[in-house]
């Protein structure tokens, strides 16, 4: 009988001209046609290469996601993707999709179209081979991950809810190929401060500068961070005053944070939103907070990692390892809810950057783990209480 692997390296071709197919569709998180068409077109690919059962889920706000389940079973796995890039539309002028020494370069194709293809192949695979496989399989695609899943999250955490395991097709980290284990957790605030204004020149003394008041407030935010334990905090973007003549009554910032644990984001949120004034006079309103909580690594996403490292070994040759990243991704909202397991999709490297590629010779290994850690943990038992 043909092995999954086996199986696999012989579509190895068919995989690329279907990856081209989709980087061609360019979905900016932003642009609702592209993204509609995407999910569209990730519909007709599942209704050719396999039996799953494609729901449009519309979305007056962004682009409609997509919900295909397959197979039967009272349990389910959750695979999660997304459709959307950080890519403007017409980036693909310039950077068009290409093979060079054995890398496909173009936009999203490492984050993420490469894993969308290589989930679609590990289902056709299971069906194609016959494979025992003892649950449904819901692959859950949305539109709007890069942009935070806004009009997603209630979705993903109503799938997460009722699965027994999650697999998210982000990528692995770089060309290693190592899963991603935990993520940090993030969100933004912003502030703003109001002083009092007065002529620079013949009053000075009877204004509040409020560019001075975010400035001491923005060494304090420094102070905050600890690369030892993974706390970062980042002053991304500062306005405020009008003319050199005027002391500044208003100036803001807003600021992003990343922690590893939900234990930390509860304190830097504390500390942030409880920003006090240095000077008299002056106010200061604190808005936002945490937007994707951490994903952090607990026994079950260990016991899932190192089911999928003895198949890695043992039917792919592959020693796989495991990381820690600061990024987030859906993965972040499923992981408090059940088992997940996070970077299934391309192995490449240069995520959002003009050089983006994906080694396509990994395809086929890594669809194929896909589909036996579905096979597997599909007989597993429920393992999250």
């Amino acid at each position: 009988m043909t092995d999954v692997l086996d199986f696999l390296k012989d579509k190895q071709d068919d995989m690329v001209s279907l990856l081209k197919e989709i980087v061609e569709i360019e979905s900016p998180s932003m642009d609702k046609e592209c993204n509609d068409q995407m999910a569209d077109k990730m519909a007709l690919l599942f209704s050719n290469l396999t039996s799953g059962k494609s729901e449009c889920i519309p979305n007056q706000t962004r682009g409609n996601h997509l919900r295909v389940t397959w197979g039967k079973g009272s349990d389910q796995i959750l695979v999660l993707g997304h459709v959307d890039t950080v890519w403007r539309k017409g980036d693909l002028q310039r950077i068009p999709f290409k093979i060079e020494d054995g890398k496909a370069f173009g936009p999203g194709v490492y984050d993420m179209k490469g894993g969308l293809i290589q989930g679609i192949y590990a289902l056709h695979a299971l069906e194609e081979l016959r494979k025992d496989v003892g649950c449904k399989v819901v692959f859950l695609l949305n539109s709007d991950e890069e942009i935070g899943s806004r009009t997603s999250r209630e979705l993903i955490e109503e799938e997460a809810r009722k699965s027994k395991c999650v697999l998210v097709l982000e990528p692995y980290i770089s060309s290693r190929g190592a899963l991603k284990t935990s993520r940090k957790g993030g969100g933004k605030f912003n502030i703003d401060v109001r002083g009092v204004s007065s002529h620079a020149g013949s009053e000075p003394e009877k204004g509040k500068n409020a560019i001075i008041e975010l400035s001491r407030q923005m060494l304090y935010l420094n102070s905050l961070n600890n690369h030892q334990s993974g706390t970062t905090i980042n002053v991304g973007i500062v306005k405020g005053g009008t003319k050199t003549n005027v002391v500044p009554d208003r100036a803001d910032a807003t600021v992003g944070f990343r922690v590893k644990s939900q234990e930390e984001a509860d304190r830097i949120a504390a500390l942030i939103s409880g920003l006090k004034p240095y000077m008299q006079g002056v106010s200061i309103e604190v808005t936002g907070g945490l937007t994707r909580p951490p994903m952090e690594e607990n026994e079950h996403t260990r016991r899932i990692f190192k089911m999928a490292q003895s198949i890695a070994k043992e039917k792919l040759h592959v020693d796989l390892q495991s990381q820690a990243t600061g990024g987030g991704s859906d993965g972040n909202f499923t992981s408090s809810l059940s088992p997940t397991i996070d970077g299934l999709g391309a192995v490449g490297g240069g995520a959002h950057a003009l050089h983006e590629h994906l080694i396509i010779d990994e395809m086929p290994k890594r669809s194929a783990l896909v589909a036996y850690l579905i096979e597997e943990l599909s007989h597993q038992e429920v393992v999250w209480q």
